[in-house]
């Protein structure tokens, strides 16, 4: 372990005053990134759980590194933030247990910006701001390629595209990979920019506001994440029951109305 990513996760510990030996049975320490998921998990989920006598502690986030990190390493009981594609690399990439556990209501990535007041005013020069990790970057991709705005090489993988399957830069654009929480701040500059909804909302952007949202698919849907070792423990079972309520379907329909629902709330929805 790296020294920095030792002391973030020391400070993450301390934070939360964690023990392995002394933890409640009862007390569950979810990670998040700040944002609408803390958000729905403070208003939808938490006061299901407590209800059901858990004790609930959200440790928030501002990358998506440490929250895996942190989870693997016991200082979470769970965390939510990130879809399957980014779970499955990381944790191979990384060789931590951690596994699926609940789809939660998404919102999507989509392109934003202050300069211009709709996709048609792109020319080239253009700059485009679009994350810098894996997954989400070959999400732009590929909505840029359905712009036509670049053209990707025949056969690419949509969920593995990157800037090295770009066969054509049709537009002549100017790509400017960051940090996904950087995205926001980078519209002052940019052109346009492809940013998560969660770090969208946080910055105080609105889905509506987007000139172009992604059609999400289940592969992107946001996730609740475990210990492999923890999926048929009680606490994941109550988590995962909450998420898939009722009660919790009416605390998105009300708060989160421009998410993607999960399956689970569509069939909820065709049963009113």
């Amino acid at each position: 372990m790296n020294t920095r990513r030792h002391l973030l996760l020391a400070a993450v510990a301390a934070a939360i005053s964690f023990s392995t030996y002394a933890k409640d049975p009862k007390e569950i320490v979810i990670g998040t990134s700040s944002g609408p998921y803390a958000d729905q998990f403070k208003l939808g989920i938490k006061p299901i759980l407590e209800k059901q006598g858990y004790k609930i502690k959200l440790v928030e986030f501002n990358d998506y590194i440490q929250p895996n990190y942190a989870l693997a390493e016991g200082s979470l009981d769970a965390n939510v933030f990130q879809h399957i594609i980014y779970l499955t690399k990381f944790s191979t990439d990384h060789k931590l247990a951690l596994s699926e556990l609940v789809k939660i209501p998404t919102a999507p990535i989509a392109i934003y910006s202050k300069k211009h007041k709709s996709l048609n005013e792109v020319k080239e020069g253009t700059t485009v701001a679009l994350p810098n990790d894996p997954t989400n970057q070959s999400r732009a991709l590929v909505l840029l390629d359905q712009l036509g705005w670049i053209k990707l090489r025949d056969k690419t993988d949509p969920i593995k595209a990157s800037e090295r399957d770009i066969a054509a830069n049709i537009k002549k654009i100017k790509l400017l990979p960051l940090e996904a929480a950087q995205l926001p701040r980078s519209l002052q500059d940019a052109d346009y920019a492809f940013i998560n909804g969660n770090y969208a909302l946080a910055s105080g952007l609105k889905l509506k506001e987007a000139l172009l949202t992604e059609k999400i698919s289940p592969a992107y849907a946001n996730l609740v994440a475990i210990r492999t070792a923890d999926k048929d423990k009680q606490f994941a079972k109550d988590i995962a029951a909450a998420y898939r309520s009722r009660e919790f379907l009416a605390v998105t329909e009300k708060y989160f109305p421009d998410y993607a629902k999960t399956d689970d709330q569509v069939a909820l929805e065709k049963t009113k």
